[in-house]
This record gives structure tokens, C-alpha cells and sequence, in this order.
């Protein structure tokens, strides 16, 4: 039974693999700090946070987030280790809530590996509070046990750290926030929560799944044909024990309803649950006292009435043939981007789960050796040979059922890619899909566009369209500096090419995607490098004036941007946006700004980060191509500036991470097939809506 806890409570802890779960409205920082047997904590490097998110049997989440899972393995802490206190804290600079007391309650809960609650706190109280010492795991006398604490801090974290004892409590403070920002910005955006199924009126042919309210998890989408957040189920190793393995149960894309584990049932609540990077080692049987299982139950086997009727029904004991648009949604489009962003996550939680449980197999190896070599019976005979040789074996077993769960899940997400991409409208189709072909200038927005592709390492030949809403709520950076991702050395004016055509595809593909009139694209290259780049957009006529070159240019288009911004904001704001000008243009804006900082002086800088700021909410977006290291002469002036811009590349680079567990993805650009005359045409048939409409 659980035991819900009041502030100061306490309650014994018999596991000492365990999660703290911990659930708020809105994205919050969670870190964890050890101390001694007397509560000091004697300096940063006793501190997991974003940053440093992991020490010795603590992990703890790399980003905020709304709901968080940290790593506690008990048995693992240092003899010094006698406390962990749990913080939690509102990220500074993000925009959101700055104190506790606006947003509800967080809950935390102490948990057992295979979901099962053992003692609950709800933080109630907070007011001003930022930041807030939710509970705390002590040991006494030998034994560990859960206190409830809820102690806020009205100065943030600085106090926060400060009342733990740390001396760099200010310089950890602004180290957590930095790394929270980080993440931020490498961070793929998750799309927004989509409203409840009974709240409207659905235009699917076939009835959809029952689905909770939120279909997503930790601020991103799940698979949207399986309300719940991923655990580990499926194929079992019996953990500790020398005997044969479990029974294995049927693939998690079977004909047959999965079975719930405890840890299932308990997320199926609508409730949503964030993934976290290295996720403590899947629990050895001997902790948690069952099976270590492996399998991603985020994918619910498809029953026969949640297939669409053009698909046959799969025969018994035979995996559910993937479908395109096997998902909710209200039209096929909704359904195919539901559909994309599933398979993003599972990939993203399947993964997660083979490289914890091979780091669960790689550290238990270890351990069983030097418990073997301390033994000194074990130092005569072959005893100790045979000791090494049994754990070797229990590690080659765990990892290769590992990898078998992985290889099973990858291939059925191969085999749905395979049947979804073809059937991609085309504001998400690559550029080499045959939808192109036949474009026509469409009547209306799509809700989300593809900027590219995302892979990791474990499947190469898999890869995840990269969709993000319209319209943006980000502007974009073209990074024209670093390098290739394989360490091969490119060519800086061959980089700053590659940028720009990048940027010329994807402003193309939002030209493609919006209706004649209702998206305009202006353009700002000081020094007139990017002609031969731009000549595409130049030539079919499809921008809203020429390039803009030299200072004065830039100062021109900026002004008049900066302006429309002040213009309707201040008409939103008045509660007047009917009375704005009558040849007010109402289209989405897109900047695009080639070669920065060139030609910018102090006052088109700040205009710049004005626009990346404020231009978003009201139609004006802006796209970077630059190397960050020509600014460099600006110091941390600029640094808000990246930050509030998504990162692209145009060679495949590892730096995007994903909203649930925080994966390095390889991002590689949506590039033209060589030779197709694809975007020309396209650019053509925009352009010639264009003038049709401005008649």
C-alpha cells in the first residue's frame, strides 16, 4: 500500500532500486544534492543536476519538463553518503511561471522499478516559492528511509543551495539555468497537447482508441494509439538467478492485448510521464523480486476495430500490419503527423530501454567479478574462474535478450516507415516523394511541416521525419560553421554554400506549403554573397522585393519589420486588432538574413533579437544563416539570441535531442534530388498564384 506522506513524515524504504517520480503543471528543474551523515553538502561536484546529471546511484533529468523520473540505486551510494534531499525548481529566463504558487501542486512519488508506488508527497503551500527541497532519503542505522520535506525558497536556487552549505551556491545556480537553456534550444519541440476527443466533433471515417485527454508525454507526443508512458515489458530474464529464462510473451505488436504491468496500469491515467536520458538499469530480480523486462509497451497490440478497413486483419500469432494514418486525429493529416510523432517516441523509449539495460548488464558484470575476487575461497581452485565465467554469460544473456527486444521493435518501425512515408501529404513529404509532382498551391495551412530527417546510431537505415508546427514558433539558425559529423573536413566557403541552399529549401517548402498571399519572404544579404544561392527565390519572383545589400538595406528591412511587430502588438494588446491599417498586409513574414553579423551595426543587432523575440507571436519569423564564431566579437551579448533559435545544420549533425529521454539525434537536412527541377517548378506555380492573387 502506498503511504501518502504529510510534511515531515517519513516512511521505511525495503527496495534500494527505485524511481522518484515527480509530476508538475508546468516544465520545472529537478536535481538532487548527497550529503554527509551530519546533511552537509561539500561542494558542487555533490550536486546532479541538468548539467551533471549523474553520480554515483543518482540520476537525474538533463532538461525541464513537466513530469521527471530520477534514478536512485541505494545499494550504489558511497559509505560517506548518509542524505538525499530532492529539489525542485522553477527554470529561470524560460518565459513561464516564476513561482510556485501559480502552478499546481507538484507531486512526488518514491517508486519501485516496475512502477509500484511506496510513498507520495503532493507539495501543497507554495506560494512565492521558486524553488523547493521536495523530500529527502536518509539512512539510519544502516537502513534507508523517505521523509517528506517541502521546504520552498522565495531567492530561487541560489538560496536553495546556499542553506545546503555550498559556498558556490550562486555559480551552481547559473550553471543549472545555462544548462536548462541549453537543452532547451537543442531540444526538438514537442507539438502542444490536442484537445480530448469528446470536446469535438471527429471527421474519421472508423472510430478511433478511447484515449485520456493528454496523448503525450513529458511535454511530446506518444503513440497516440496507447495512452501510458513506456516501461520495460516483454522479453524476460529471470535477474540474479542462474536458471533458465522466463517464458518470453508475445511481441509487443502482436494480435493479443498486451498484459498490464503494474508500472503500465499506473500511467494509463492520462497523466503524463517524461523519459529520461540513461534510464536506471532495468531491476534485477533479486531488488524488485520479477523479471527484468525489455519490450516497449508505448505500442499497443492493434485490436481489430482500431485498424482502418482497408487493412486485412492480421491472422493469430502474427504481428498487426502497420497502416499509414493508424492513429487519432481529425483528418488523415492529423492522423499521419499523430502517427510520425509515435513512432519518434518509440524509437526514442526503445532505445532508451536496450542501452540502460546494457548499462545494467555492463555495471552488475563488474560488480559479480570483484565480489568474486574479494572472496578469498575463490582464490583457490578453478572456483573463481567459474565465478567469472557465470557472470560473463549472465551478461552476454541480458544483453543479447536486450537487443533482441530492440532489433524486434526496429523492425516493425522499419516496416511502418516504409508504409507511412509514401503516404505523407506533402508538407511532409521529402522532396524526391512523387506528391511534388503534382503540386498544386493549396487552399489552406497545413498544421506542421518537415525540416528534415533524425536518426540514431542504433538504426541507421530508420529514419524519423522531423515535423514541427505551423505556424513556427521559432525562428531558425542555418549553422554555416563547424564541421561533418564523421570528422571529415569541409571546405568554410563550401559550409557557408551548403547553408544557404539549405535555407533556400526551407524557405521554398514554407512558400509551397501556405496559401497565394498568406506568407511573404524578404531577404537580407550585406554583402550580395548569396546570389547564386538565392537565384531560385530571385528568379521565379516569388520574394517580396529583392535582397536587401549594404547597411542601408538591412536597416530598411529590419525597421519596417520591427515596426509591424510594435503595430500589432499594440493593437493585440488594445484589444483592437480589427482597426489595423486597410493595406495592412496580414501574411506570416519570413526573414532570412545570409552572412551575419556583416553589415550589422549595434542598432540592427538589437532589432534582430527584437524580431526573434516578439516576431513569432505575431506572424514575423526569422532564419539565421551564420557562424555563430563570426559573432563572437559580441560576446554573451547574442547568446539569448541562439538560444531562442532552432539549430539546423546543412551536413547530418548529432545535436538535436528529443523531448522524452533527451537522445543526441543525427539531424539531416531535406534536401532536392540532384538534377530535379522539382523546386523550380514549385517556385514557379507559387510565384504564379502570387501575381493572381495581387490582381
Amino acid at each position: 500500500m502506498t503511504a501518502e506522506l504529510v510534511r515531515g513524515q517519513n516512511h521505511p524504504l525495503s527496495q534500494t532500486r527505485l524511481e522518484v517520480r515527480i509530476s508538475a503543471g508546468e516544465p520545472i528543474v529537478a536535481g538532487a544534492t548527497v550529503g554527509d551523515e551530519q546533511g552537509k553538502v561539500h561542494g558542487v561536484e555533490w550536486v546532479a543536476h541538468p548539467g551533471a546529471p549523474t553520480l554515483p546511484g543518482l540520476e537525474v533529468s538533463r532538461q525541464a519538463a513537466a513530469d521527471h523520473r530520477l534514478a536512485v540505486d541505494l545499494g550504489a551510494m558511497p559509505e560517506s553518503v548518509h542524505r538525499i534531499c530532492v529539489l525542485l525548481a522553477l527554470p529561470s529566463g524560460a518565459g513561464g511561471p516564476v513561482r510556485f504558487g501559480a502552478v499546481a501542486a507538484p507531486f512526488v512519488a518514491v517508486t519501485g522499478l516496475d512502477g509500484t508506488e511506496v510513498a507520495s508527497y503532493t507539495i501543497t503551500g507554495l506560494e512565492a516559492e521558486s524553488a523547493v527541497v521536495a523530500l529527502e532519503l536518509y539512512r539510519r542505522q544502516d537502513a534507508w528511509k523517505v521523509r517528506a520535506i517541502g521546504q520552498g525558497y522565495a531567492g530561487g536556487l541560489t538560496e536553495l543551495l546556499t542553506d545546503q552549505g555550498l559556498a558556490e551556491a550562486g555559480h551552481l545556480a547559473e550553471t543549472i539555468n545555462e544548462a536548462v537553456s541549453r537543452a532547451h534550444s537543442r531540444a526538438v519541440a514537442p507539438p502542444p497537447p490536442r484537445i480530448p476527443d469528446s470536446d469535438r466533433t471527429r471527421r474519421t471515417a472508423s472510430p478511433a482508441p478511447a484515449q485520456s485527454a493528454s496523448p503525450y508525454a513529458a511535454q511530446g507526443p506518444q503513440d497516440t494509439r496507447t495512452p501510458g508512458a513506456p516501461e520495460q515489458a516483454g522479453a524476460a530474464v529471470q535477474g540474479g538467478q542462474g536458471g533458465p529464462p522466463a517464458p518470453q510473451p508475445s511481441s509487443p505488436y502482436g494480435v493479443g492485448d498486451p498484459q498490464n504491468t503494474p508500472a503500465q496500469a499506473s500511467q494509463r491515467d492520462g497523466s503524463p510521464q517524461a523519459g529520461r536520458s540513461g534510464e536506471a538499469a532495468r531491476a534485477d530480480s533479486s531488488a524488485t523480486g520479477g523479471p527484468i523486462d525489455y519490450s516497449h509497451p508505448s505500442r499497443r497490440t492493434a485490436a481489430p476495430s482500431t485498424v482502418p478497413p482497408t487493412a486485412p486483419p492480421a491472422q493469430p500469432g502474427q504481428s498487426a500490419r502497420p497502416v499509414a494514418g493508424d492513429a487519432t486525429g481529425w483528418s488523415m493529416e492529423e492522423r499521419l503527423y499523430n502517427q510520425v510523432w509515435g513512432m519518434f517516441e518509440d524509437l526514442a523509449r526503445t532505445t532508451a530501454a536496450c542501452r540502460s539495460a546494457v548499462d545494467f548488464a555492463d555495471s552488475r558484470l563488474e560488480q559479480e567479478i570483484d565480489k568474486a575476487l574479494a572472496d578469498p575461497r575463490s582464490r583457490i581452485g578453478g572456483r573463481g574462474d567459474a565465478a567469472r565465467e557465470a557472470a560473463r554469460a549472465k551478461h552476454a544473456q541480458l544483453v543479447d535478450q536486450a537487443r533482441a527486444a530492440l532489433d524486434r521493435d526496429l523492425s516493425q518501425l522499419t516496416a511502418e516507415a516504409a508504409v507511412v512515408e509514401p503516404a505523407l501529404p506533402l508538407a511532409y513529404a521529402r522532396w524526391d516523394n512523387p506528391v511534388w509532382h503534382a503540386y498544386r498551391v493549396p487552399m489552406e495551412m497545413p498544421m506542421a511541416l518537415r525540416l528534415g530527417d533524425l536518426r540514431l546510431p542504433e538504426s541507421i537505415d530508420l529514419s524519423i521525419p522531423m515535423l514541427v508546427r505551423l505556424p513556427l514558433e521559432r525562428g531558425l539558425w542555418i549553422d554555416s560553421g563547424g564541421g561533418s559529423l564523421d570528422g571529415s573536413l569541409i571546405d568554410s566557403d563550401e559550409l557557408r554554400r551548403l547553408a544557404l541552399d539549405t535555407a533556400v529549401t526551407h524557405a521554398a517548402r514554407l512558400l509551397a506549403v501556405h496559401p497565394a498571399g498568406e506568407f511573404a519572404v524578404h531577404v537580407v544579404d550585406p554583402a550580395g554573397s548569396g546570389a547564386l544561392a538565392l537565384a531560385p527565390l530571385v528568379r521565379t519572383g516569388v520574394l517580396a522585393g529583392p535582397p536587401a545589400a549594404g547597411a542601408a538595406g538591412v536597416a530598411d528591412v529590419l525597421g519596417r519589420l520591427t515596426q509591424r511587430v510594435d503595430l500589432v502588438q499594440m493593437a493585440v494588446r488594445g484589444g483592437a486588432a480589427d482597426s489595423l491599417p486597410p493595406d495592412f498586409d496580414t501574411a506570416q513574414q519570413l526573414l532570412i538574413v545570409n552572412d551575419f553579423p556583416h553589415g550589422f551595426d549595434d542598432r540592427a543587432v538589437t532589432q534582430l533579437r527584437y524580431l526573434a523575440d516578439e516576431g513569432p507571436a505575431v506572424g514575423v519569423h526569422l532564419m539565421m544563416v551564420a557562424d555563430r564564431e563570426d559573432a563572437a566579437a559580441y560576446g554573451p551579448l547574442l547568446d539569448p539570441l541562439w538560444r531562442s533559435l532552432l539549430r539546423l545544420t546543412p551536413v547530418p549533425d548529432d545535436h538535436l535531442a528529443d523531448p522524452w529521454v533527451g537522445h543526441a539525434w543525427t539531424y539531416e537536412p531535406s534536401v532536392v534530388p540532384q538534377g530535379s527541377q522539382v523546386l523550380q517548378q514549385v517556385l514557379s506555380q507559387v510565384a504564379a498564384a502570387r501575381r493572381s492573387w495581387n490582381r
